[in-house]
C-alpha cells in the first residue's frame, strides 16, 4: 500500500473538504481524487461518501483511519532508524512545454511528481510547442510535453498522455468576411486564415485545406497556438487551433466553433532522447505520467 495515500486519506479525514486536502498537501484536486479511488480500489471498500457540500468518512472508512495512522507511524519510525535522504532521487530535470500545458496538463503532473520525489527541482520553461521535439533534441531541455509529429525522429522517445481535438474557429462579432461564413457554402478563398506557424497543428491544418480543396489566403501564420485564438478574437481571420487552447483562452467568448468537415486530432505526450530514459530523473517523471495517464 502506497503511504503516500495513507497521508492523503488521513489528512482528508481531518479536512472533510478535497479543496482543503488539495491545498495542504500540494496537489491538484483532481489528483488527490485519483489517489482516494485508487486506496478505495486497493481496500476494495468505499472511504467516503462524497456530495457537492460535504465528505463523510463510511463505516470502511472509520476502521481505516486508526490502522492507517498506525502504519504511518511505524513506517517513520523505520525510515528515521535506517534510512537517510540521500537515497532519495535528488537533482534538476528540465521540462519545456507550451503555456496551455502548463495549466491544462502540468499540475497533475507534477502534483504527483512532487509527492514522490520532493527533492527533485523542476526548472520548468514554456514556448511555442512545435520547438517541443527540438528542444529535447538540441538539449535544451531534457524531457517536453509535445504533440506526436508526422515524423517522429528515432532519436526520441514518446509517450502518450491524451488526444487534443482541434476546430476552425471564427469571431462572433461581425466583420467583413462573416456574412461569407454563414453561407450555406461559403467561398473559402475569400476567408483570411490565421495558422499555426510550424508543428503537428499547422500539418493538421494543411490536411484540412488539402481534404476541403480550398487555398484559402493566409493572413497570419503564428508562432503558438494561443495567440491564434487571440488574433480570430480581435476579427483578423478565421483560426484554428486546439481545442484545450480554446478552453483555457481568456478571450473564448468572442469566438466560436464552426461547424465544418472534421480536423485529425493529434495524440499528446511526453518526449525525450531515448537514452535519457536511463537517466533516472526522467524515468521517474516517465513513470508518473504512466501511472496518471495509462
Amino acid at each position: 500500500m502506497n503511504t503516500k495515500f495513507l497521508q492523503l486519506f488521513i489528512h482528508l479525514c481531518d479536512s472533510r473538504n478535497f479543496a482543503k486536502t488539495a491545498t495542504a498537501m500540494h496537489i491538484s484536486p483532481s489528483a488527490l481524487s485519483r489517489q482516494i479511488q485508487k486506496l478505495e480500489q486497493e481496500a476494495g471498500q468505499q472511504l467516503f461518501t462524497r456530495d457537492n457540500r460535504s465528505v463523510e468518512l463510511t463505516p470502511a472508512g472509520r476502521a481505516l483511519l486508526p490502522v492507517a495512522l498506525n502504519i504511518l507511524a511505524e513506517w517513520q519510525q523505520y525510515q528515521d532508524r535506517f534510512n537517510d535522504s540521500s537515497n532519495e532521487l535528488s537533482g534538476e530535470l528540465r521540462l519545456f512545454c507550451s503555456v496551455t500545458a502548463s495549466y491544462s496538463h502540468l499540475p497533475d503532473l507534477l502534483s504527483e511528481f512532487r509527492l514522490k520525489h520532493p527533492r527533485i527541482e523542476l526548472k520548468v520553461s514554456t514556448g511555442d510547442p512545435a520547438q517541443a521535439i527540438h528542444t529535447v533534441a538540441s538539449d535544451e531541455a531534457d524531457i517536453a510535453i509535445s504533440a506526436l509529429p508526422e515524423h517522429l525522429p528515432a532519436k526520441v522517445a514518446f509517450e502518450p498522455i491524451s488526444d487534443i481535438p482541434l476546430s476552425v474557429i471564427a469571431p462572433t462579432a461581425p466583420g467583413a468576411f462573416t456574412e461569407e461564413l454563414h453561407n450555406s457554402h461559403p467561398d473559402w478563398s475569400t476567408i483570411p486564415f490565421i495558422v499555426p506557424a510550424a508543428g503537428t497543428a499547422r500539418e493538421r491544418a494543411n490536411t484540412w485545406f488539402k481534404q476541403m480543396k480550398i487555398k484559402p489566403p493566409i493572413y497570419a501564420q503564428v508562432s503558438g497556438h494561443e495567440a491564434i485564438v487571440s488574433m480570430v478574437a480581435l476579427g483578423c481571420g478565421v483560426g484554428i487551433a486546439p481545442d484545450v487552447v480554446i478552453d483555457n483562452s481568456p478571450v473564448r467568448d468572442k469566438i466560436e466553433r464552426l461547424k465544418v468537415a472534421p480536423i485529425k486530432p493529434f495524440e499528446l505526450g511526453l518526449c525525450c532522447l531515448r537514452h535519457q530514459l536511463d537517466n533516472p530523473l526522467v524515468k521517474a517523471l516517465w513513470e508518473v505520467a504512466e501511472g496518471i495517464w495509462v
